[in-house]
């Protein structure tokens, strides 16, 4: 889970295996496999990021 801000300041997580498609519109729409969709104020680089950052941590956990 990765955690994002929605345009009204609350906080969510995101189940990132869940994530089909993200665009900028100017804000990042990011659409789930559930085709439910979600705005928020990340950038999609920053979300990436975020990503990255948790499935980094998970795989090093599976290393040990």
């Amino acid at each position: 889970m990765i955690y994002l801000t929605k345009l009204n300041g609350e906080k969510i997580s995101i189940n990132i295996e869940l994530i089909e498609i993200m665009e900028t519109t100017p804000d990042t729409l990011i659409t789930l496999t559930t085709g439910k969709k979600l705005i928020v104020k990340e950038n999609i680089l920053n979300v990436q990021s975020a990503i990255i950052n948790y499935r980094r941590a998970i795989n090093s956990r599976l290393k040990k």
